[in-house]
């Protein structure tokens, strides 16, 4: 019996149908890389199942092993949410959800994985979408990036995504590279499109900083186009990286449960 720990990836959900079916996609790319390591997905809202319940069946199919070779073992999920910033869907809804499950399944531990970004793995996402839409590696010091994220109320999320823009600009090479968000905070993708015009950049991109299409994605895309962008890359969607990148957090959060430095949220 394969007793490693049980991937959760926990996605926010979408009325869009093409959120659910991005999320499928790149889960399945992390099983083929990991091949035998069971891969689930559960949804904070929108979209079924949602986590509570996929934890539920989890802790159901623990109970039916219970006079089997596996008794006396409980059994570990590793919860990881499907967010690039560690913003209020991190530090508030996930542990919420995540702890009152625990409350309800005592035999189940869970782990909760850190987020997705800052990482290298999500820069050379986005570049792989930029060279997707056309931008070529000889372009680089006449284009300017706009990195377009969703957006969040919470300042230290803001301060990651402007970071991130800061030292991908410095380690790619590329003429500048300016935040944006299509929500909550400004500047607004156009406006970051416009402004880089006004300095003088030759080009412009859009680089959309979120995992799979929906609402604020068409919104980062409306901006582009109003602004008259140059370029507008994909969404990250299921880039290679981006599998790599749920499977090196997965491992980061068993080495950190091995060593007893996150206790489970377990009742």
């Amino acid at each position: 019996m394969d007793l490693r720990p049980t991937l959760l990836v926990i996605a926010h959900g979408s009325r869009d149908p093409r959120h659910a079916a991005t999320v499928s996609a790149l889960c399945a790319r992390v099983r083929a890389l990991r091949p035998g390591l069971r891969v689930e997905v559960g949804y904070l809202d929108f979209h079924a199942p949602r986590v509570p319940r996929v934890l539920e069946r989890l802790a159901d199919e623990r109970a039916g092993w219970r006079a089997g070779p596996a008794s006396g073992r409980v059994r570990e999920v590793v919860a990881l949410p499907l967010l690039l910033t560690r913003a209020f869907h991190a530090k508030s809804d996930i542990p919420a959800v995540l702890q009152e499950a625990a409350a309800r399944l005592p035999r189940l531990a869970v782990h909760q994985a850190e987020v997705l970004g800052p990482s290298a793995l999500l820069s050379a996402a986005l570049e792989r979408r930029l060279a997707q839409a056309g931008v070529r590696p000889g372009d680089r010091r006449s284009t300017g990036v706009v990195l377009a994220s969703a957006g969040s109320s919470d300042p230290e999320a803001i301060a990651v995504i402007a970071e991130i823009a800061r030292e991908w600009r410095r380690t790619a090479g590329w003429c500048a590279v300016r935040p944006a968000f299509a929500s909550a905070s400004l500047p607004r993708t156009a406006d970051a499109v416009r402004e880089l015009r006004a300095e003088g950049v030759e080009r412009v991109a859009v680089a959309p900083y979120v995992i799979a299409p929906g609402f604020l994605p068409d919104r980062i895309a409306a901006g582009a186009r109003e602004a008259g962008a140059d370029v507008l890359a994909p969404v990250l969607g299921a880039a290679p990286e981006l599998a790599r990148l749920l499977l090196r957090r997965y491992d980061d959060a068993v080495v950190a449960r091995a060593r007893g430095d996150r206790p489970a949220l377990i009742a």
